[in-house]
């Protein structure tokens, strides 16, 4: 494996490590931004009104990045590579601290679609942000806390034929012994942000496997991690977009585009069906002067490359997979494609993708699905119909998703970050 790509994934384990939530996400890529000489933006102050700069701004779990030519006009397109922060697992509901029995246990509710069994026998974290009694927030992450333990295979014969967890009663997990009324979940959550439990007036808090990312196999072909759908896209266009920065002189505007609650179908104002992005979109093209003519022409000359994970094909289920069609790990990121739309990738985008793979020399794939297993979605559409720019589908082929941990190809994620590079210089 390339020393290259074997870098690129242990900076990818060090970035799905300091992301455990999408809270974390998002200021983790305003943290490398600005260490790469970024300047935050607050929604709330006036923007720069000139040409030249980069710039980034963050909306709870979602983030915003962009680099701005000296040239640019009023009528300059944007190049934006879209991604989103959050991951499938499990959400802390309201009065979290319960139990039975002698143990003590977390009152948790599901987020998006998990593949339920992956969460058991796992040491998780608990992670997200806390409101304090003043408006502040702080982020928290409270380490190895959690676990779901399994039901032992003698209390329950007929497991291995198929194991069916109830989501109520059955995905609690625990964290401790003693009595619930003497024990406070959110107090242990506090202290690992180094605040008084009593100043918390909200939370939004998640869980994630504890495990730090891992590249293994014969010649170190694959890449495990927890969150990879979709902090694998996140990552690569935020290396890309510092590595672009320098020196930026392309006809184009750059811009990273991190969104939150694509899993649940992302309808917030952080998610990419809110306004987030518009809203940006237009206070940079004011700050170059644009009227609605320009602005209109500015997002007709613009595109959205899409960036999730795809699947792979499975060589224990061949069937599920379409039988011609069959991108595999190692063999370059893919080019996702739906007769209904549920991608936005069109012939128009396919070909710009796949110059753009030309550009940066790296091999892609095609995804499309089995016609009797329908494909979910992603910010693609969602995107394409709220701004009208042209938006392609792509991203990097993983097995396991929406496990607690899933597999990646190391030279995928590498080469996804290349192409990424190349779509915001060339």
């Amino acid at each position: 494996m390339p020393a290259d790509a074997l870098a690129h994934a242990a900076d990818l384990a060090d970035f799905v490590a300091a992301s455990p939530s999408s809270f974390h996400a998002a200021a983790e890529v305003a943290r490398r931004l600005v260490d790469a000489g970024f300047t935050t933006l607050g929604e709330d102050a006036a923007w720069p009104d000139q040409p030249g700069g980069r710039f980034v701004v963050v909306r709870d779990g979602a983030v915003l990045a962009w680099v701005v030519p000296g040239g640019a006009t009023a009528a300059t397109g944007i190049r934006i590579f879209g991604a989103h922060s959050d991951s499938p697992g499990f959400k802390l509901k309201p009065q979290p601290t319960t139990g039975k029995l002698g143990w003590l246990q977390a009152g948790v509710e599901i987020y998006g679609g998990p593949l339920l069994n992956s969460w058991l026998d796992r040491e998780l974290v608990l992670a997200g942000r806390l409101v304090l009694d003043d408006g502040s927030t702080v982020l928290a992450d409270s380490g190895p806390l959690l676990r779901l333990p399994q039901l032992a295979i003698h209390l329950d014969r007929e497991a291995n034929n198929g194991l069916a967890l109830n989501k109520q009663a059955q995905t609690q997990p625990v964290w401790g012994l003693g009595e619930s009324e003497s024990a406070d979940l959110l107090a242990e959550l506090a202290g690992s942000a180094g605040v008084d439990a009593a100043r918390i007036r909200g939370y939004d808090i998640v869980t994630a496997d504890a495990a730090r990312g891992l590249v293994f196999g014969h010649d170190d072909v694959f890449f495990a991690s927890g969150r990879l759908d979709d902090l694998a896209s996140v990552h690569a266009g935020v290396v890309a977009l510092a590595g672009a920065a320098d020196g930026f002189d392309a006809d184009h505007i750059a811009m990273l585009a991190v969104f939150d609650h694509e899993e649940v179908g992302s309808g917030t104002r952080s998610g990419a069906a809110g306004p987030f992005l518009a809203d940006v979109i237009e206070r940079i093209q004011l700050s170059l002067g644009a009227d609605r003519e320009q602005q209109l022409r500015a997002l007709a000359a613009s595109w959205c490359v899409s960036s999730d994970v795809g699947h792979s094909v499975h060589p224990n289920y061949a069937d599920k997979h379409d039988p011609v069609v069959q991108p595999v790990l190692g063999s370059g990121p893919i080019l996702k494609i739906n007769a209904n739309q549920r991608y936005a990738t069109d012939a128009v985008g396919a070909a710009a993708w796949n110059g753009w793979c030309a550009d940066a020399g790296v091999s892609s794939q095609e995804f499309v699905s089995n016609n009797t297993v329908p494909c979910g979605s992603t910010i693609g559409p969602i995107t394409a119909t709220r701004l009208g720019i042209r938006t392609v589908d792509v991203g990097i082929p993983i097995l396991s998703m929406h496990s607690a941990r899933e597999l990646a190809g190391v030279s995928d994620l590498w080469d996804l970050t290349r192409v990424a590079a190349a779509y915001f210089t060339r």
